[in-house]
């Protein structure tokens, strides 16, 4: 996992099931504003869902994508039932 990776999981973790923006995560975590590339979280995230998929599928899929919205780090309380 490179740096960056690491620094996106702990971002969306620290906030468990709060949806963030790119826009959002591009200011927090690479530390910019947005000028017109978003594909770089996007590309991020599928890498960081790969590397986690290789320890535990059910890690990968803790990382949602929020259809139109962003991403969210999906934690499920003990009676909700696993996808």
């Amino acid at each position: 996992m490179t740096p960056k990776e690491y620094e996106l999981l702990i971002y969306l973790a620290k906030t468990p099931n709060k949806v963030f923006d790119r826009e959002q995560l591009l200011k927090e975590v690479w530390h910019y504003e947005f000028y017109g590339d978003l594909r770089t979280v996007d590309t991020h995230v599928k890498r960081l869902r790969e590397k986690l998929n290789r320890v535990s599928s059910e890690a990968a899929h803790m990382i949602q994508t929020v259809w139109g919205v962003g991403y969210k780090f999906e934690v499920k309380s003990n009676d909700e039932p696993a996808k």
